[in-house]
């Protein structure tokens, strides 16, 4: 990537390497529509020029929000940081109190929406925030200006040389972007990653890519807005890939089988519902297919790379693959070459049963603050290994604190938060970044994640979750006495509570004396939902509780459900009522 130092050089590049004439292919409305790369650069260009006509200077900020991946992101991004400004990707599901945090913490001059429903939802608190001049849609309808409105006033404009010029004062280690993540605090943390932060993840992460001399095409559906898909599509960019965007998450299947997609970057919650569904249509089978069904994946999740398990476990392997993994291949396009895994840890069994169905899946790992990746699994010189995030890419530095924490060293690293110098210098010692997570090392250099050093989790979807967050929200519910909200790795967030018996039944008239009865009671169920659908109001759509179930035990000191100082022991409460956490997220087992 000699010739590539800035997130902008990359279109270039692909231009006179490898242009494409489908560069980029969005779905709208049932129909594909492709951009080349010469096309992209254009409009690329043409909308710098109207930026920089409407007076947008180096080091402001402009939000970028859409419900769903297409090229409009693409072309505004590549915009907006070649006249030095920064972009800001927020989630569509982020609550508008947040929104409205970071919109005036950023300071956000100009903002772009993909639809009418997101531009009133940011037109609503326009008041409340001083610096926002404007908001701009990449769909077209007549309440608001569109992204092609200015790509059009730019084609007009004899700006370029302005342009060109701006572009060549923008150093690697400036600003490229500053993306909010939830962390462990009530209020979203900015952070900052510069042009080299994310090109030298981009660099390192090519070697994990599967080699291929044949055209690659890859289909994109997870949000622009998480640095995990944003910088593989850089890297899909920079290999001259031709990169299709879903429609929706409902047409994904039918996306998939069109595309036929060599290449896919996963979070687990989209491979645990494949493999749901898969399971579901292999019990409704006959007796006897159902018991080649079983046969098969009882092979699947007996998984382990390059034939460790030995000569007629593989002969079993391939009997399997022929009769019935085939059909699991074809469900995803039938040419599947890897499939990247990141934004939360992947279940081994998961890990298994696709890599034995001979759909490569590849688990890695790292956070917002490293551009993302730390570690990841590889299809290339052995460097698979089942039930971890892989080996740490070549240009970082990880080792293990005394206390068991990961600690991540090199160029990926960002450059701090946002107005918080303070958090910034916490989060470092010695100049690796301390990622809150606890792991080990194996004697092949393969990462493992052992446990969590931070309360804050993510979901199976790479969302993250503040679970005191939530709680102490929940916890101003009169009806509520203590709860803990759970869901690592799960696709949602729940809660496991302990309602206030005395006064449920005060205020409901119940008869019932046993708090088994009362938490059974249709009463108590209707009055703790209507209490938590209040606070999910406030809430992001990642952070809304989803289900709950009730104790019937009273939480105190004495039980072992609370510190003396009367603070919640989540593994405690986990531990002991892991049956409700079964009836939650395991229904049938």
């Amino acid at each position: 990537m000699n010739d590539v130092k800035l997130l902008f050089d990359i279109p270039y590049y692909q231009l006179t390497q490898n242009k494409q004439d489908k560069a980029f292919v969005t779905k709208y409305d049932g129909n594909w529509k492709s951009t080349s790369t010469n096309e992209y650069i254009t409009k690329a260009n043409s909308l710098s020029r109207t930026l920089q006509n409407m007076d947008v200077k180096v080091n402001d900020k402009i939000a970028i929000i859409t419900n769903r991946s297409r090229v409009e992101w693409h072309i505004a991004d590549i915009g907006i940081m070649q006249i030095g400004a920064q972009t800001v990707p927020i989630y569509d599901s982020t609550s508008q109190i947040e929104m409205q945090y970071i919109f005036n913490h950023a300071e956000v001059k100009y903002c772009f929406v993909s639809n009418k429903a997101l531009f009133h939802k940011i037109n609503d608190i326009l008041n409340e925030v001083p610096t926002l001049l404007k908001i701009f849609s990449f769909d077209n309808f007549s309440e608001c200006d569109s992204i092609h409105d200015l790509i059009q006033i730019g084609n007009q404009l004899k700006n370029q040389t302005v342009v060109d010029y701006i572009k060549t004062t923008i150093k690697p280690n400036d600003l490229a972007t500053i993306i909010y993540t939830s962390g462990t605090t009530d209020k979203p943390k900015g952070v900052m990653l510069t042009h080299h932060n994310i090109i030298s993840n981009i660099n390192a992460c090519l070697s994990v890519l599967p080699k291929s001399e044949e055209q690659i095409n890859t289909l994109s559906f997870l949000p622009v807005s998480h640095i995990f898909e944003r910088m593989m599509l850089y890297v899909y960019q920079f290999k001259c890939y031709s990169i299709y965007f879903a429609e929706s998450i409902e047409t994904i299947s039918a996306d998939i089988t069109f595309v036929k997609p060599d290449v896919l970057t996963v979070v687990p919650r989209l491979l645990e519902k494949i493999h749901d569904k898969i399971i579901a249509k292999g019990n409704d089978l006959s007796m006897i297919k159902r018991k080649l069904f079983n046969w098969a994946l009882k092979i699947g999740y007996e998984f382990e790379p390059y034939g460790q398990n030995g000569k007629s476990y593989e002969r079993d392997l391939y009997r399997a693959r022929k009769l019935i993994f085939k059909k699991w291949q074809e469900a995803l396009g039938g040419n599947i070459k890897a499939m990247y895994c990141g934004s939360s840890k992947l279940q081994p069994r998961l890990a298994r049963i696709f890599n034995a169905a001979g759909i490569p899946v590849f688990d890695g790992y790292g956070l917002t603050e490293t551009s993302p990746v730390i570690s990841v699994n590889s299809p290339n010189d052995n460097g698979l290994k089942i039930g971890t995030i892989g080996k740490p890419i070549n240009n970082i530095d990880v080792k293990i604190a005394e206390d068991g924490e990961i600690l991540s060293k090199g160029p990926n690293n960002m450059i701090g938060y946002y107005k918080d110098e303070e958090k910034t210098k916490s989060s470092f010692i010695n100049g690796y970044f301390k990622t809150g997570d606890l792991g080990k090392i194996d004697e092949d250099g393969f990462l493992y994640i052992t446990g969590r050093k931070k309360e804050t989790f993510k979901t199976s979807g790479g969302k993250y979750i503040n679970p005191s967050k939530i709680e102490n929200e929940l916890k101003k519910s009169k009806f509520i006495e203590q709860l803990v909200v759970i869901g690592e790795s799960e696709k949602m967030p729940s809660a496991i509570i302990q309602p206030n018996f005395e006064l449920l039944k005060e205020v409901l008239d119940l008869e019932e004396s046993d708090t088994n009865l009362v938490i059974k009671n249709t009463k108590v169920l209707e009055k703790i939902q209507e209490e938590i659908d209040l606070i999910n109001k406030n809430l992001g759509q990642w952070e809304k509780i989803k289900r709950f179930e009730l104790t019937s035990d009273e939480w105190s000191v004495e039980s072992g459900h609370l510190t003396p100082t009367m603070k919640v022991k989540r593994d405690i409460i986990k531990s002991k009522y892991y049956i409700l956490y079964n009836k939650i997220y395991r229904p049938s087992s």
